[in-house]
């Protein structure tokens, strides 16, 4: 199995640096595999760590697992979800490195065992997120089909069936020659996992199999040569399972069939199971600043006041718009949007008080993608964290003591194209670039045409406001959000979109009471 897993916050990616932790704690001449389900945060937070791993001197390959069946294949730039498949996936790249492959040879397995698997989940019940209202989309008698594992709305709700009934249409979808999600057929030889979502027992989950195997057999003409059952991803406290079938052959079941020290693994376990804490070292600081470049001045410039209360004014909006974020997100993704901007809002609001240096405008703007790094995981994190690294690139090209209204402008316009760069976005694709970037399409506008910088500024949040309202008619085409029907997303706007709106308002209305400049 594993040599290493990366922890997150709950439904959010790992942020870098426990990755970085990880690789360099388990990594040795042979390389790395970093084996990392198709989530957006997941993918670029992973692939940043692989980046600065191999700068390192690491060997370093990724595959990314793909396995959902519940919706067709092409959502927007997202692609399948990643699922329980992932499992099969992980215990075959194990047993091939245990053999001595190089790293190459392991990740080429574990990319077409990746291809092999599909998966399908089925939610009798909402999870509850730690100190949460549970959400309560999901009606008595109900069920989702189709879900993730982040708490998400399923593709569809239907009334609640006998088992062999779903367990009937989840392999029709899994198998189905229409959608060719896995390459499978009538003859094949398959593995089945039935995995549990967290609060359905082990006995729920044996009837399942024992639905299961009978209708690949009879059904759909398969040979079944393994069944494994247990609760190998989970969605908290959700009741529920998923399915997953992967075409197998000899070279497969041997990974499988392979002795692993992994405690939960169903069968092969060998009994010499490995302590219960691994120590990990702590990741090396790269930091060149003293201490002394990094701390609050004493006394601060004109520029450092109106940093200070742009900053203070926007990460105040963040956090008094906390509860309606997570509502939001919780009809459209994992509900918990407002939470992790919440946690990057305080931690901002916090370190600016202690070392931020304000009077430095560049490396004020960098310090903020560094709060924002340490305490923010997921897709949000790790975007807001390139925003503002990109921004202080930018910033620090310029000469002069005092950032112009048009280098903050080229500055924003940069942070954007970086962000649309990593991320995949685009205007329309129902994300915070359709709040920041008809923002600074006005900005640019208004400067050039000889506006006031605050009014200038002043129009432009009107604009971000604007662009993130319209998200409620836009189909998704990022994140989380692209596998929820339209009629869900029409409900409300892009919670992503209304955050960087609420913050670049906040701000500009702040910079205009400052210098009390009325529209």
């Amino acid at each position: 199995m594993l040599s290493a897993a990366i922890c997150g916050e709950v439904f959010t990616s790992p942020q870098v640096d426990a990755i970085l932790s990880g690789i360099r704690a388990v990594t040795g001449p042979m390389g790395c595999l970093l084996i990392v389900t198709n989530y957006t945060g997941d993918r670029l937070n992973f692939g940043l760590a692989a980046e600065q791993a191999k700068s390192e001197g690491y060997k370093v390959e990724t595959v990314i697992v793909g396995d959902d069946c519940a919706l067709p294949p092409q959502r927007g730039i997202v692609g399948r979800r990643g699922l329980a498949g992932t499992f099969l996936v992980n215990k075959i790249a194990g047993a091939a490195a245990a053999t001595g492959l190089s790293l190459d040879e392991v990740a080429a397995e574990a990319k077409r065992a990746s291809e092999m698997v599909g998966t399908m989940g089925v939610a009798l019940s909402v999870c509850t997120l730690p100190g949460q209202v549970t959400s309560d989309r999901l009606g008595p008698g109900k069920m989702e089909l189709g879900l993730g594992i982040h708490g998400e709305p399923g593709a569809a709700v239907a009334d609640l069936q006998p088992v062999e009934v779903v367990v009937s249409h989840v392999l029709q979808e899994i198998l189905s020659p229409d959608r060719n999600y896995v390459p499978i057929t009538p003859g094949n030889r398959v593995v089945l996992l039935v995995n549990g979502l967290g609060a359905t027992p082990a006995m729920e989950l044996m009837i399942v199999a024992g639905k299961a195997v009978p209708q690949l057999q009879l059904e759909h003409g398969l040979a079944v040569d393994r069944v494994y059952t247990g609760s190998f991803m989970t969605s908290l406290d959700m009741a529920g399972f998923s399915i997953s079938i992967m075409k197998a052959d000899e070279a497969i079941l041997q990974r499988l069939d392979a002795s692993t020290k992994a405690p939960y693994w169903p069968v092969g376990v060998d009994g010499n199971r490995p302590p219960a804490k691994i120590p990990v070292p702590l990741p090396l600081s790269h930091s060149g600043k003293s201490d002394e470049s990094l701390s609050r001045p004493q006394q601060l410039s004109e520029q450092g006041h109106l940093l200070e209360v742009a900053i203070e004014a926007a990460v105040n909006a963040i956090i008094d718009l906390r509860d309606n974020l997570n509502e939001w997100d919780g009809r459209v993704g994992d509900g918990d949007c407002g939470s992790t901007m919440y946690r990057g809002a305080t931690a901002i609001l916090e370190d600016m008080k202690k070392h931020y240096p304000l009077n430095d405008a560049a490396e004020t703007v960098g310090e903020i993608g560094s709060s924002i790094r340490r305490v923010m995981g997921g897709t949000s994190g790790i975007i807001y964290t390139i925003f503002c690294k990109a921004a202080c690139a930018k910033l620090k090209a310029n000469t002069q003591s005092v950032v112009t209204s048009k280098q903050w402008a080229e500055a924003l316009e940069t942070s954007i194209a970086a962000v649309s760069k990593y991320g995949g976005a685009s205007a329309g694709f129902r994300t915070l670039l359709d709040a920041l970037i008809p923002a600074s399409a006005v900005l640019q506008e208004r400067l050039n045409a000889g506006d006031d910088p605050c009014i200038a500024f002043l129009l432009s949040s009107e604009a971000a406001v604007t662009g993130a309202e319209s998200t409620r008619h836009m189909q998704a085409q990022a994140g989380r959000s692209a596998y929820i029907s339209p009629d869900i997303l029409a409900t409300v706007p892009d919670p992503g979109a209304m955050a960087a709106a609420a913050w670049y308002r906040a701000a500009a209305l702040a910079i205009k009471n400052k210098y009390q400049v009325h529209e």
